[in-house]
C-alpha cells in the first residue's frame, strides 16, 4: 500500500519547502527587526539566525509529530513516519531535526547520502530510523 518515496519527489518536496520557510524567515526576521531596530551588531545577527533556526524547527517538528506532513509534504503526497509506518514521536520528530541541521552543515551530504543509501534515505532518516513514504492518491 505505503511505499518508500522516490528520490526525485523527495528531492522535489525540499524545494518546495524551502519556499515554504523563506516565507516564514521573512515574516520572523521582520518581526525581529520590527522589535529590535537595525541589525547591525554581530551578536544581533547571531541572535536573528538562532531565532530563524529555532523558528524553523518549531515549525518542522510541530508538522511532522502532528500528521507527518509539513505543506510541502502534503503536495507531494509523502509523510514522514517510523521505519515500522507508525507516526513519529515528538522526540523522534526533534532527533530527526537536529541530524538534518548537522546534515545541512556539512554541505548537505547527509541529504545526497541518500544518492548511495541502499534504500535511499537521507541520511538523517537512517539515524533517526524514520522513512519517508508516498500517500494514496484519493
Amino acid at each position: 500500500m505505503n511505499e518508500h518515496a522516490g528520490l526525485v519527489r523527495r528531492f522535489a518536496a525540499c524545494f518546495y519547502e524551502l519556499l515554504s520557510l523563506i516565507a516564514i524567515w521573512f515574516i520572523c526576521a521582520f518581526v525581529f527587526v520590527m522589535l529590535d531596530g537595525q541589525i547591525e551588531i554581530v551578536a544581533e545577527r547571531l541572535l536573528l539566525q538562532v531565532a530563524l533556526w529555532l523558528m524553523t524547527g518549531f515549525y518542522l517538528v510541530a508538522c511532522w509529530f502532528k500528521t507527518g506532513q509539513t505543506l510541502a509534504a502534503q503536495a507531494w503526497k509523502i509523510k514522514l513516519v517510523n521505519a515500522d509506518k507508525t507516526p513519529v514521536t515528538y522526540k523522534t520528530a526533534f532527533v530527526r531535526y537536529i541530524l538534518a541541521t548537522i546534515s545541512l552543515f556539512c554541505f548537505g551530504l547527509g541529504f545526497l547520502w541518500a544518492v548511495v543509501d541502499r534504500e535511499h534515505l537521507f541520511l538523517h532518516d537512517r539515524l533517526a530510523n524514520t522513512r519517508l513514504i508516498k500517500m494514496p492518491v484519493q
